[in-house]
């Protein structure tokens, strides 16, 4: 249903440092960039993607209170990686990689930061532990 997430930048050049080395690891690539700044990355068209870009009208971008893309991924492993690489690309911790709530086949590990402009993400599993 969602196409992609846009996330507003102050600083696309920093940005799309940050944003190349989280998304790598999920086989995302450089999908659609315009002059204006609007850079997306996904694996292909067909799916979800993620897309940064400075605010259009020219004013500084802000983060949305309550505003939170959440990357779904295929292993815990890879939630408590990409939180490192979130980290190790200058982005702040939010909820360190974890179980939240009960153990089982619905259960959520997930881990939260925020991006160089604040911006808040979580990555996340569904399922039991491997």
């Amino acid at each position: 249903m969602i196409g992609y997430v846009t996330l507003g930048t102050n600083d696309i050049a920093k940005a799309k440092t940050f944003y190349e080395a989280l998304l790598a690891p999920l086989g995302a690539k450089l999908l659609m960039q315009f002059d204006n700044g609007f850079t997306m990355y996904g694996t292909d068209f067909a799916k979800p993607a993620l897309a940064i870009t400075p605010p259009h009208d020219g004013k500084p971008a802000t983060v949305g209170n309550g505003v939170m893309p959440a990357i779904v991924v295929d292993t815990r492993a890879k939630v408590d990686e990409l939180h490192s690489i979130a980290l190790a690309q200058g982005g702040t911790c939010e909820g360190p990689p974890g179980l939240r709530g009960e153990e089982g086949d619905q259960a959520f590990y997930g881990a939260y930061f925020r991006d160089l402009d604040g911006n808040k993400l979580c990555t996340f599993h569904i399922g039991p532990a491997q």
